[in-house]
């Protein structure tokens, strides 16, 4: 049974020290999110209100808001509102989509401004079930059949264990005011065909039925979470690292089921199952790109490069801006601009004619095209046929840095070989000497 304080409870249950923190609870005016803010109001936990008027039901959309601003001034807490115009460009499909998108960017936005770590939303029981046969035609395995988290990535769920019809008693023995969305009764989208016509079918053959659900919810939960610790055991067992990057075993990984297969993939954003075949079957050098990761078939093995952790890798790093040639010599330590490891930690001294150079000078990456005219080497070679000749890892070439100068010409492959156009002749003038000690 829902009772007054028990909000507090089912916080600890989610987060340590929950009257710690002040939360943002998202409102549409309805009984199961009026509930929510009223256990929160009479807990004594900080929180705020976030409601988006989305204008899509006239005035009904007008006095779904009031209600919600009403508690608000009442109650004196914070009150955020985002009324949707023409530039959010309503589409004539998808509306729940485009209002799910709409609703999370804006409670985003706000938790970023008031700095509010956790979002709390009111579903509840028969939203769960309603999820679940939604996925159960998806054929999306235990992931979706466990339903909806009552903690993903900070989204909060305290209310998962009730059902519509406790919070709907709960309004009424406590006299909490809200609005009903009669376009809820519609069976025009398919959660709401769901919900009117096929759970009111299956509440009918057994009166234990949502008790029951909630049992069988939590027994998925425990089996969801049984089954992602032996993914990950057979992860660490497949797994290496090297520079910070996993490297997965290929061969090791081809003979597990397809299940596992997909499971370890799919954590780095490579689900689809063509995909999937075309990484095991792609020859060394490829590369598969998701929007955090990027997966190296080398050989036997799959690297595993996260996409976003080296943030100077799209970067150029100035060493010098521009000279006057004052003083006539400047020493530059590598060690003062990058850190280098493994196998480009080596020492060097280079040093440069500064009038041959166009300022600036910097240190980046590889880029397509590359080339330089090695010193003791004759002719010109492109950086990438510099590596291969150098038999350099695939993770060692996506850390190399790149010496350059503002006419994009390369001065030296760190910390491996200087371009011979630059460097000090007799009638040099004023020098550059860059170095790298262990």
């Amino acid at each position: 049974m829902l009772k007054k304080l028990s909000i507090k409870d089912h916080l600890a249950e989610l987060v340590q020290s929950p009257e710690n923190n002040t939360y943002l609870l998202g409102v549409s005016g309805g009984a199961d999110s009026m509930v929510l803010a009223s256990l929160f109001l009479d807990s004594g936990i900080p929180f705020e209100i976030a409601h988006i008027n989305y204008k899509l039901r006239g005035n009904d959309s007008d006095l779904d808001q009031k209600v919600v601003q009403d508690f608000c001034d009442k109650s004196h807490i914070k009150f955020h509102l985002y009324e949707v115009s023409e530039k959010d460009h309503q589409p004539e499909n998808s509306i729940q989509l485009w209002a799910r998108e709409i609703r999370y960017r804006f409670f985003k936005k706000i938790q970023e401004k008031e700095d509010l770590k956790y979002l709390v939303t009111a579903h509840h029981l028969n939203d769960q079930l309603e999820t679940f046969i939604i996925n159960l035609s998806k054929a999306s395995g235990i992931n979706g059949l466990s339903g909806i988290p009552a903690n993903d990535n900070k989204i909060l769920r305290p209310l998962l264990s009730y059902s519509k019809e406790e919070i709907y008693a709960f309004a009424q023995e406590n006299n909490i005011e809200y609005r009903e969305d009669l376009s809820n009764k519609k069976s025009d989208y398919l959660r709401n065909k769901i919900r009117n016509e096929i759970v009111p079918k299956l509440l009918e053959t057994n009166d234990h039925f949502l008790e029951n659900f909630k049992k069988t919810s939590s027994y998925l939960n425990q089996t969801k979470d049984f089954v992602r610790k032996q993914i990950q055991d057979i992860e660490n067992n497949l797994s290496s690292f090297n520079l910070g990057n996993r490297i997965l075993s290929k061969e090791k990984l081809n003979k597990e089921s397809d299940f596992v297969r997909f499971e370890i993939l799919k954590k780095y954003g490579f689900g689809k199952e063509e995909e999937i075949k075309k990484i095991f079957t792609a020859e060394t050098g490829s590369s598969f790109f998701s929007n955090e990761y990027q997966l190296v078939i080398n050989r036997d093995e799959l690297i595993i490069i996260n996409r976003h952790s080296d943030q100077e890798s799209n970067q150029e790093i100035i060493l010098i801006e521009k000279s006057d040639f004052n003083p006539m010599s400047i020493d530059l330590n590598i060690k003062d601009f990058i850190q280098l490891t493994g196998e480009d930690n080596k020492n060097f001294q280079w040093s440069f004619d500064m009038e041959k150079i166009q300022f600036p000078l910097v240190l980046r990456r590889k880029q397509e095209g590359d080339l330089f005219y090695p010193l003791n080497f004759s002719g010109k070679k492109k950086v990438s046929k510099f590596f291969k000749d150098e038999k350099l890892s695939i993770l060692a070439k996506q850390k190399i840095w790149v010496l350059a100068d503002g006419n994009k010409n390369v001065l030296g492959v760190i910390p491996y070989r200087q371009d011979r156009r630059f460097v000090c002749t007799e009638k040099t003038r004023y020098t550059l000497n860059l170095f790298n000690q262990k």
